[in-house]
């Protein structure tokens, strides 16, 4: 048996499971999504029960050609091919066939774990030992209970050394992670408060995380991290770092800002060394430091750390979706070029429907511990598989392996420069571009021809926090609850498409727009799910049909022009939403209409009622719960009404964003998720971490002044500072949706983690903010308007408004950067 392959009948057997062999297939890959299946001929499926069943998509993966699958269950269905091994817990069967597998090889693995820095310092460790090793390691930041034995899963004969992080949420998970990785070497990186809300404490997260390092030779940590902890340290060796303890390993007692630059000088073994990292941000610094003390403890020469560490590169573990020239779409991975990320890329890219056509754009791979030929068949088989229509690939290996490629459209370039020449003539338009190089091929310099330009205040949506949040709501709902996905107001300032695409492909049922504009630039956009069209227009009847929109009709005059349409085009059973008005006095039938609507309901063969639906005034509000009650009670006599008519049962919504978490009993069929998506929720507190922010407001400073205490600053002289200072002048103003009334110390901005208030009025392009006690503030700072520190609530506060104004102010002028891991 080769370690990479297991027969079904082995499978079977390592995870204790029962079930009947129908074929003895051979098998290496392991699946857990039934949308990401790209060689089914050899995968396992494993049916993992969390916010989604697993089983729900059995039958999804035997389609497309799955044959072995491990389940807790027999399935509903009819799977003659198949092999349905059962055992008791589907998860603890994935990680103990990856401990298996572990198990089979005698390599040497580092372990890291903490709470920030784990995937920058396995990424540098990667960067600073490749050069001697043949390194497997996680892809991205699969660093979780189910990322950790897909990751171990690739190890192979020719890896001869493995690098692993794991993290963990809550206690009781670090031992089986422990169990996988089982690891020679542990990293503890800083320890800060990610994750704190899972455990009773601090202290009891630390000791969590050691159990990582249960069976470690080597520990390699800071000293003062683990001061209090010497009794569960269990390893027989440590490499102690620190820059204050001065009997560590590896003393930092000097540091100095040189340029761009960090100067690091230490004592170790008795001798003074060097270090010059390539950054000056103390996150930074803190992980190279933990990268140099490791080469130190794995026997590498001082002055071999320095040269390497001196040209480390910065990581970027997020894929950017970016405006493209020509109407295209650029998905920008530089950087992260290995058999995983790329897998992880262009399941990203088939999310992007926007285009039908999908490019890739891919250099040569380094350090995949394959041979050529085998790498670029499964480069090629992968592509293939994931329907790319042009494929570009940049290198010398790729274009010695280009008859492996089976694309309707393909082209090679020995080098990056060459490409650049011809891009011009690769015709690119309205297409969905991937770009994914290894480092040394610069294919930033692609980006930026490709990338449409705009100014630098730039609007970040982070779609992991998107998704976060959907499947938060989702852990609230009673069991076949429906989610109805709120994108109305270019889903409140966020995009359109870019997040439909998301919500698409993550399984909502409904999405919901204001407008029928709204719904159509997403038809055309590629997005096929139901959309609803909440303030339906008599003048948009004809895109409704046209392009399969499902309008709310809300009066008695909207519902009989038209019902006069589609008699008047011959359609019947078009599917339409009715809004009933339970208080909020906006939209919708009375509840003493009921009646006459139901009279116009029976026997009417030209509509197809799909829901009935209110909405709650007041759901985030205690003191109107006695309201938000009879609001409910409304509703439901309204609905039974009207189901009496029709004979047949409707879809029954009222619950909004806070209606979910506050009146679990009204969530009838279908919720409806508006602002929540985006990371706010009156009814959930802004420190329960839940919740994620997933908007970024980023703009930097054009330029700064010296001001004396008195001069004047702005329009109308209304700004002054109190003392001599310094003003920076940021790229954002009124025109951008920064609101005048943010203007004369009203607004905050954060510049290099402090708060700052704004000076003088907010102009249309511009505004000024006193950075007088910001240290080595300079042109070109970024300067953030809000993220997750500074809140989107905190600014709606400031001016006396809420949070969905913020959000749906920001201007189209600005670029939106979509991130995904």
């Amino acid at each position: 048996m080769h370690k990479s392959r297991y027969t079904s009948s082995q499978i079977k057997q390592i995870v204790n499971a029962t079930g009947e062999i129908v074929n003895d297939n051979s098998i290496n890959i392991l699946l857990t999504d039934s949308r990401r299946i790209s060689n089914p001929s050899g995968g396992l499926f494993f049916a993992l029960s969390g916010r989604r069943n697993g089983h729900e998509f059995i039958a999804e993966a035997y389609n497309a050609g799955v044959r072995d699958f491990i389940l807790k269950q027999q399935p509903e269905g009819y799977f003659p091919e198949a092999n349905l091994l059962v055992v008791e817990d589907v998860l603890m069967a994935l990680q103990k066939l990856a401990a298996y597998h572990r198990s089979q090889f005698n390599l040497p693995v580092i372990g890291i774990t903490g709470s920030n820095g784990k995937t920058i310092v396995k990424e540098w460790l990667y960067q600073l030992l490749s050069a001697d090793k043949t390194i497997v390691r996680n892809p991205k930041s699969y660093n979780s209970q189910i990322g950790v034995p897909l990751s171990v899963w690739q190890i192979n004969d020719r890896n001869d050394l493995g690098i692993f992080e794991a993290g963990v949420s809550t206690t009781g998970e670090m031992i089986r992670l422990e169990a996988i990785i089982k690891p020679e070497i542990g990293i503890l990186t800083h320890i800060g408060s990610a994750h704190d809300e899972g455990f009773n404490d601090r202290e009891e997260k630390i000791s969590e995380k050691l159990k990582l390092f249960a069976n470690c030779r080597l520990l390699i940590h800071n000293y003062e991290q683990l001061l209090d902890y010497q009794e569960e340290i269990k390893t027989p060796e440590r490499f102690i770092w620190s820059r204050f303890f001065n009997q560590a390993d590896l003393y930092v007692f000097s540091e100095t800002t040189i340029e761009k630059n960090y100067y690091l000088r230490a004592i170790y073994k008795g001798e003074e060394i060097e270090c010059l990292i390539p950054f000056r941000d103390e996150a930074s610094i803190e992980n190279a430091i933990v990268c140099w003390a490791t080469m130190l403890a794995m026997d590498y020469s001082p002055v071999t750390a320095d040269e390497r560490i001196e040209r480390l590169a910065p990581v970027s573990m997020r894929l950017e979706l970016k405006n493209g020239i020509n109407d295209c779409s650029v998905i920008d991975d530089t950087y992260n070029s290995d058999i995983q990320s790329l897998e992880i890329a262009l399941n990203f890219l088939n999310q992007q429907n926007q285009y039908q056509k999908k490019t890739l754009i891919l250099s040569d791979i380094y350090q995949s511990g394959l041979q050529q030929d085998v790498l670029y068949k499964q480069v090629a088989d992968l592509v293939k598989a994931r329907q790319v229509d042009k494929f570009i690939g940049v290198g010398e290996a790729l274009v010695a392996h280009q008859q492996y490629f089976d694309i309707p459209e393909k082209y090679f370039f020995t080098d990056t420069i060459t490409l650049i020449k011809q891009l011009n003539n690769l015709g690119f338009r309205r297409e969905t571009i991937l770009l994914k190089g290894s480092r040394n091929f610069e294919f930033e310099r692609i980006s930026r021809v490709l990338v449409q330009k705009a100014h630098e205040t730039v609007m970040e949506i982070n779609l992991n926090a998107l998704l976060n949040n959907l499947n938060f709501y989702r852990s609230k709902l009673k069991p076949g609850v429906k989610v109805m996905a709120m994108v109305k107001a270019f889903s409140y300032g966020s995009g359109t498409y870019e997040l439909a695409n998301m919500l698409q492909y993550n399984k909502v049922d409904y999405l919901a727009v204001a407008y029928a504009d709204e719904a159509v630039a997403l038809r055309q956009a590629g997005i096929t799910l139901p959309l609803v069209v909440l303030n339906t227009e008599v003048s948009a009847f004809e895109k409704l049909t046209e392009f399969k929109l499902q309008p709310v009709l809300y009066s008695f005059g909207l519902f009989e022009e038209f019902v006069k349409y589609v008699q008047d085009s011959n359609i019947f059973n078009y599917p339409i939403h009715l809004k009933i008005d339970t208080g909020m006095h906006r939209l919708g039938f009375e509840d003493y209409e009921i009646e006459t609507l139901c009279d116009m309901l029976e026997d009417n063969p030209y509509v197809r009622i799909q829901s009935v639906f209110s909405h709650l005034s007041a759901s985030d509000a205690a003191q109107h719960d006695e309201f938000t009650q009879k609001q409910i009670n409304t509703f439901e006599t309204a609905f039974k009404q009207i189901e009496e008519v029709l004979g047949y049962t409707v879809i029954k919504h009222i619950c909004n964003t806070s209606g979910i978490i506050r009146w679990p009993g009204a969530q009838y069929d279908m919720v409806r998720v508006g602002i929540g998506l985006y990371g706010i929720d009156a009814a959930v507190p802004a420190s329960d971490a839940s919740l994620q922010p997933i908007g970024s407001l980023k703009t930097s400073i054009s330029q700064i002044k010296k001001i004396a205490a008195g001069d004047t600053i702005g329009y109308n002289r209304n700004g002054t500072l109190s003392k001599d200072g310094r003003i920076a002048t940021v790229r954002i103003g009124y025109a951008d949706g920064y609101l005048r009334a943010f203007g004369n110390g009203v607004g905050t901005m954060l510049v290099k983690g402090v708060v700052v208030p704004t000076v003088g009025n907010v102009s249309m392009d511009m505004c000024m903010i006193d950075v007088s006690e910001v240290p080595d503030v300079k042109e070109g700072d970024e300067v953030i308007v809000f993220n997750e520190k500074q809140r989107i609530e905190e600014l709606a506060a400031q001016i006396g408004t809420i949070p969905y104004e913020i959000l749906t102010n920001v201007s189209q002028r600005v670029k939106r950067v979509y991130f995904y891991e």
